[in-house]
């Protein structure tokens, strides 16, 4: 096996006790870049949301678990989405400020491409990082997306953003 110097971490499924994670994700520092804070009454319907994805076939969401000690780090999942006229796989990720900078979101996010490469239902995965975000930007660029360009983007939604396109090919990276 080869040493890498990469974090390691797990993804595992989102469920119905990973509310209180989600809260943490729901702070002014976590939002910034979304539009601020959700209500509870929209944190609770989001919360459903990311525990029945998996059961509905559109995606999946997953909690980011730090290796050895499984410590909860974050969010990571994609999810079927209609971009241009095509069915694309959307890809999105959050990492607890106490974790970031360690490189974390970018292996829970390949992680996770590794299960939309497994499946094949799109040809396209893009992520849609707001243009003033350089760390998710960044990891775009970590891992191998090609940069379309700016775009409007929806989010929440009735909010328009302007985000970057990035875009990897299904079974591009493995």
């Amino acid at each position: 096996m080869e040493q890498r110097n990469e974090p390691e971490v797990r993804i595992e499924l989102w469920d119905e006790g990973d509310l209180g994670l989600l809260r943490q994700l729901n702070s002014p520092e976590m939002t910034v870049h979304f539009g601020g804070p959700e209500t509870e009454e929209k944190i609770l319907a989001r919360h459903k949301r990311y525990y029945e994805i998996a059961q509905n076939g559109t995606g999946k969401m997953f909690k980011i678990l730090l290796l050895p000690n499984l410590e909860v780090v974050g969010s990571v999942g994609y999810w079927n989405q209609n971009w241009k006229e095509e069915s694309i796989y959307e890809i999105g990720w959050s990492v607890l400020p106490a974790f970031q900078g360690r490189g974390l979101a970018t292996e829970a996010a390949a992680k996770v491409i590794a299960c939309i490469n497994s499946e094949k239902k799109h040809r396209f995965i893009h992520a849609f990082p707001k243009t003033i975000n350089p760390a998710s930007n960044a990891i775009c660029r970590k891992l191998g997306f090609s940069y379309i360009g700016e775009c409007e983007f929806e989010y929440p939604v009735g909010t328009i953003i302007r985000c970057n396109d990035w875009r990897l090919a299904v079974g591009e990276v493995e």
